[in-house]
């Protein structure tokens, strides 16, 4: 079956777009929700027209949504769990949960579905995309800790940089030997060949 796209279609296609489907899938899903038409010779002449009002829309929504992916791009979010000494959790944290943290933290509603992401079922940190628009998709971080340890992310962000600035040290200090070992073997050749 051949459909012509009123709106944008996650996995799909964009508006005005000319795509083959299932029928199935034309018939069942795209149709009644309008959010495509039958190809139809007379359908086809307004490709053009619907892939504008899209464009237009489309810009329109990125401009609004662009201030949540900002805000949903710098979140941490961190959910305590029961997990297993292996570090598999019992249960898992599930897109759901994610956005009823994220509506209680910041206030943005998100429906589960625009979350692109698995039940999280392992401790640690993982990152998960938003799909707010087609071309708007946040990636937001999701830490998971054992029930009952307090996580201090602060702290193990400055640990970290502690460590990275120790390296750079080592390494600079490293450097600084090395060219000193090369400036003193020139100076006991020449003394040795006087």
């Amino acid at each position: 079956m051949k459909v012509l796209l009123l709106k944008d279609v996650y996995k799909l296609g964009r508006a005005g777009d000319i795509k083959k489907v299932a029928d199935g899938y034309g018939r069942n899903f795209l149709l009644p929700q309008g959010l495509a038409v039958l190809a139809t010779s007379g359908a086809l002449k307004q490709t053009d027209q619907i892939r504008q009002q899209a464009a237009i829309t489309r810009a329109v929504l990125n401009k609004e949504l662009s201030g949540v992916a900002e805000i949903l791009s710098k979140l941490t979010l961190t959910f305590p769990a029961k997990a297993g000494e292996t570090g598999k959790l019992y249960g898992s944290i599930t897109p759901q949960m994610i956005v009823d943290a994220i509506q209680e933290k910041v206030g943005v509603e998100i429906d589960r579905r625009q979350m692109d992401s698995e039940p999280i079922r392992t401790l640690g940190e993982h990152k998960v995309n938003v799909r707010l628009t087609v071309d708007l998709t946040p990636e937001m971080t999701i830490v998971v800790h054992r029930e009952g340890e307090v996580l201090d992310l602060e702290s193990a962000e400055e640990t970290e940089a502690d460590e990275q600035e120790a390296a750079e040290e080592e390494t600079a200090e490293a450097e600084g030997e090395v060219t000193a070992e090369v400036a003193e073997t020139p100076e006991a050749e020449t003394e040795t060949m006087e």
